[in-house]
């Protein structure tokens, strides 16, 4: 397993590499926040074990960086900082745990394995369709690995329309399915949510079709040559 520290005290950085190392973990180390973010552009992790007081960047920033990403990478911050607010602000902005120095090595190496295991089922929630993706448990989608903006609605809709996709849905079954967002749906308003979600899909070759009298559905397979 490929791991990320990104700690700029030297002592902790690189006792807590050779302890991962000597447990079998494949270690790389940054010493701040810019050369950490320039890092998780170019490469593939496992882990990122984070520090939130560094030069350049600050942890939280790095975090913000990578959940802006399609690749979801767990996040385990490491940091002096205790109090409650920035726990929670930490684990708010997509941090999987939050452990406060100094720590034990040994429960460090139990947390690895605890978020790694939640961050796999996470992966296991994500949808690829084309130059889409979509997940399912933070309820975020991303275009050409760019972060798509959609309301409550049309998410529900998009989600609905690719887990079903090659297969056709008439209004009522989207109503249905988009009930949890807002019990008061029209059918002028689907059409509406569908027309916003066409403008934003198209020029990446994910273009929703309707068959007048009967509905909507997507391609079976994203069309990825356009």
């Amino acid at each position: 397993m490929r791991v990320l520290i990104v700690e700029d005290d030297k002592v902790l950085r690189e006792g807590l590499s050779r302890y991962l190392h000597d447990a079998g973990y494949q270690v790389d180390a940054a010493t701040s926040g810019s050369e950490a973010d320039t890092i998780l552009v170019h490469e593939d992790y496992d882990l990122v074990i984070l520090d939130i007081g560094l030069p350049g960047l600050d942890g939280f920033e790095v975090l913000r960086r990578m959940r802006s990403r399609s690749r979801y990478v767990p996040a385990l911050i490491l940091t002096a900082r205790d109090s409650l607010d920035d726990r929670v602000h930490g684990l708010d902005m997509g941090a999987d745990d939050y452990l406060v120095k100094p720590f034990a090595l040994l429960e460090i190496e139990a947390r690895i394995r605890a978020v790694v295991r939640r961050g796999q089922a996470t992966a296991d929630a994500k949808i690829v369709y084309g130059a889409l993706v979509l997940d399912s448990a933070a309820r975020r989608a991303w275009l050409a690995g760019q972060p798509l903006k959609l309301t409550a609605r049309e998410w529900s809709i998009l989600e609905y329309l690719v887990l079903r996709a090659g297969k056709m849905v008439n209004k009522d079954q989207i109503v249905s399915a988009i009930s949890g967002c807002d019990e008061d749906v029209s059918y002028n308003s689907i059409e509406v949510y569908i027309s916003r979600l066409r403008s934003k899909l198209e020029l990446a070759g994910i273009r929703i079709r309707s068959v007048r009298g009967f509905g909507y559905y997507l391609d079976k397979q994203a069309d990825t040559t356009s």
